[in-house]
C-alpha cells in the first residue's frame, strides 16, 4: 500500500532530524549519559519534528543496544516501536482526549511496570486543548511520577500550557526548518523515489512550505502524482501559487500606480484557480525582498529568491520608497488577516492592489515636479541654518527674511484691572419635578430620597437641598451621583457641577445670593463638594 512521503521519510534516529542540532544534540548525550529527565515539553510550529524527536527519544531511551544515545533499529524494541506494537510507548492525541477523566485513567495507568521496556513513555500531542480540570490531574502525576514513567508534551500554542505544568518539564524550543534544509533533503529524497526535481521547483516547495518539512513533502507528493518530472510550473499549479514573473508583474504595476493592469493580472491568476490567500502571501514575501533591498541592499543572504530575480527586484525597489513599502506591506498584512472572514478573497485582494497602487502613485494635487525641488531646496537651506545656529547661536541668513515690524506699544495702563465676573443671581431649579420624575424610571432608590427636595441653581452649579441625611450617604456612592448628574444633563441639555447638603424644613423657600454662597461654601466644607466624579 502506499504511504504518503511524509510518513515514509518520517526520520528513524537523531541524525535524520533536520535543522534542530540544538535539541537532538542535547537529547543524545542525556541518553548516552542515562541522566534523561521525567517530563520534556516539545514546543514550535508544525512540521518542524516535535512528534518525530518524541518517538525517537521514546525508542532510544528503551534500545538495548544504543549507540551515543541513538537507538540501534535492530533490536526487538526498536523494532517493535517501528513498527507501533510497543504498548509501553503510549501516544496520545490531546485534541481528542481533553476531559479530565481521560487524564485520570492515563494517571491510573502509570502505576504498572513496562511489559518489555525499562520506561513506559507517554507522548501527549497537542497538549494545549486539554481542559482546565485535566491540567490539574495531569500536574499531580507529573510532579512525583513512578521512577518507570516519562512524559514527553508536545504543543504548537506553548503560551496556553500553564506555568506549573511548563515549570516541571525540561523546554525545547523546535525551530522554523531552513528553506536551503528543506531543499536538500527534497532533492535527496527525490533522488531516493527515482523522480526529475528541478533546483527552482525545490527552492518554490521550501518557500512556500514556510519552515515546516510536513509541508514540503506534502507538496512534493501532490507534484508526483502530476509528473515524475517536477519544475517549478507543476509547482506552482499545485500549491495554488502565482508563477514568480506574475508577481513581478503584479509588484511592478502596483510601483507605476497602473491599478488597471494590476486588476487584470489577478483576474488571470483568479481564472487559472490560484488561491487568493497565497497569492496574498506571496506578494507579502516579495514585498519582503523588496524592503530588505532598499534597507540593506549589500546583504544578499536575507532575501528569499533565486540569483536570475534579484534583478528584477531591484527594478521594483527603485520604483519605491522605503515609507511606500512599508505602508504597502501594512495593506497587505491587514488584508491577508481579513481573508479568512471575508465572503470574497478575491475582492478582498483587489481592494488592496487599488489602495496599494494609489500609495505608491500618491502625489499632492497641483505639484508640480520643480515645485517639489523647489520645497526640498527650502528645506535644505533651513536644515543648515539651524545646524548654524546650534554651533554658533547666530542666525546666518537673516538677510533672506524681511524683518517683522517691531511691535506698537498699546495704549493701555501698566496694571489694568480685571474685569469682574458678571453677577450670577441664584434661583429654584424649575424643572426639578421633572428630574424626579426621570430618576424614579433610572435610579428609584436615589429618587425615594430625594423626597421633598429642591434644586437651587447658581451660574454652572447646582445645589440640591434635602431634609434627610440619607440621600447624603447614597450620593456619595459613584453610581448615584453619575445618574443623577446623567438626568439632569438629558431634561436640561446642560451640564452642572452638582452638590448636596442637609436642611431644616423651615428653611425660606428661596435664599438671597449671600445665602446660597455660604451654603454652598459649607456644603463644599462638611457634606458633598461639588464636582463629584
Amino acid at each position: 500500500m502506499y504511504r504518503a512521503l511524509y510518513r515514509k521519510w518520517r526520520p528513524m534516529t537523531f541524525d535524520d532530524v533536520v535543522s534542530q542540532p540544538h535539541i537532538t544534540t542535547t537529547l543524545k548525550r542525556q541518553i548516552s549519559e542515562g541522566k534523561t529527565a521525567h517530563a520534556y515539553l516539545f514546543t514550535g510550529s508544525r512540521g518542524t519534528g516535535k512528534t518525530t524527536c518524541a518517538r525517537i527519544f521514546a525508542k532510544a531511551v528503551n534500545c538495548r543496544n544504543p549507540h551515543d544515545g541513538r537507538p540501534c533499529l535492530e533490536c526487538d524494541i526498536c523494532k517493535a516501536a517501528d513498527n507501533g506494537t510497543l504498548n509501553d510507548i503510549i501516544e496520545i492525541d490531546a485534541a481528542s482526549n481533553t476531559g479530565v477523566d481521560d487524564i485520570r485513567e492515563l494517571r491510573e495507568s502509570t502505576v504498572y511496570t513496562p511489559e518489555l521496556a525499562r520506561y513506559k513513555v507517554y507522548i501527549i500531542d497537542e497538549v494545549h486543548m486539554l481542559s482546565n480540570q485535566a491540567w490539574g490531574a495531569l500536574l499531580k502525576i507529573m510532579e512525583e511520577p513512578p521512577e518507570h514513567v516519562k512524559f514527553i508534551l508536545a504543543t504548537t500554542e506553548i503560551h496556553k500550557v500553564p506555568l506549573t505544568i511548563i515549570s516541571r518539564c525540561q523546554r525545547f524550543d523546535f525551530r522554523r526548518i531552513l528553506p536551503e534544509d528543506i531543499k536538500a533533503r527534497l532533492l535527496y529524497i527525490a533522488e531516493q523515489e527515482k523522480i526529475s526535481l528541478d533546483d527552482e521547483a525545490a527552492t518554490a516547495i521550501a518557500r512556500i512550505s514556510d519552515g515546516a518539512m510536513r509541508d514540503a513533502l506534502s507538496i512534493l507528493d501532490q507534484c508526483m502524482a502530476v509528473s515524475d518530472n517536477i519544475t517549478v510550473s507543476i509547482v506552482s499549479e499545485v500549491s495554488g501559487t502565482a508563477d514568480r514573473y506574475a508577481l513581478y508583474e503584479i509588484l511592478d504595476g502596483i510601483a507605476e500606480g497602473q491599478s488597471a493592469s494590476v486588476l487584470s493580472d489577478i483576474d488571470k491568476l483568479y481564472a487559472a484557480s490560484k488561491d487568493m490567500s497565497r497569492l496574498c502571501d506571496e506578494l507579502i514575501f516579495q514585498l519582503r525582498n523588496v524592503m530588505l533591498l532598499e534597507t540593506s541592499p549589500d546583504n544578499e543572504k536575507l532575501l528569499g529568491c533565486l540569483p536570475d530575480e534579484l534583478k528584477k527586484l531591484q527594478e521594483i525597489a527603485g520604483k519605491l520608497t522605503l515609507d511606500k513599502t512599508l505602508a504597502l506591506l501594512d495593506i497587505l498584512q491587514t488584508t491577508g488577516d481579513s481573508m479568512s472572514t471575508a465572503s470574497s478573497k478575491r475582492t478582498a485582494l483587489e481592494m488592496a492592489v487599488i489602495r496599494m497602487c494609489g500609495v505608491a502613485s500618491k502625489r499632492e494635487p497641483g505639484v508640480s515636479d520643480s515645485a517639489v525641488s523647489e520645497l526640498n531646496k527650502r528645506i535644505s537651506a533651513l536644515e543648515d541654518e539651524i545646524e548654524e545656529l546650534k554651533r554658533t547661536g547666530v542666525r546666518t541668513s537673516s538677510a533672506s527674511r524681511p524683518e517683522r515690524p517691531a511691535p506698537k506699544p498699546a495704549s493701555m495702563p501698566q496694571n489694568p484691572e480685571p474685569e469682574p465676573e458678571p453677577v450670577q443671581e441664584p434661583i429654584l431649579f424649575p424643572q426639578w419635578d421633572e428630574v424626579l420624575e426621570r430618576l424614579t424610571e433610572v435610579n428609584p432608590g436615589c429618587a425615594g430620597a430625594l423626597s421633598e427636595s429642591r434644586g437651587i441653581i447658581y451660574g454652572n452649579r447646582l445645589m440640591i437641598e434635602v431634609q434627610s441625611e440619607f440621600f447624603l450617604s447614597l450620593f456619595k456612592k459613584p453610581e448615584n451621583a453619575k445618574s443623577l448628574r446623567d438626568v439632569v444633563k438629558e431634561i436640561t441639555g446642560k451640564s452642572y457641577a452638582i452638590g448636596a447638603r442637609c436642611i431644616k424644613k423651615d428653611t425660606a423657600a428661596t435664599p438671597g445670593e449671600d445665602k446660597v454662597a455660604e451654603l454652598m461654601e459649607k456644603a463644599r466644607r462638611e457634606d458633598i463638594p461639588f464636582d463629584i466624579d
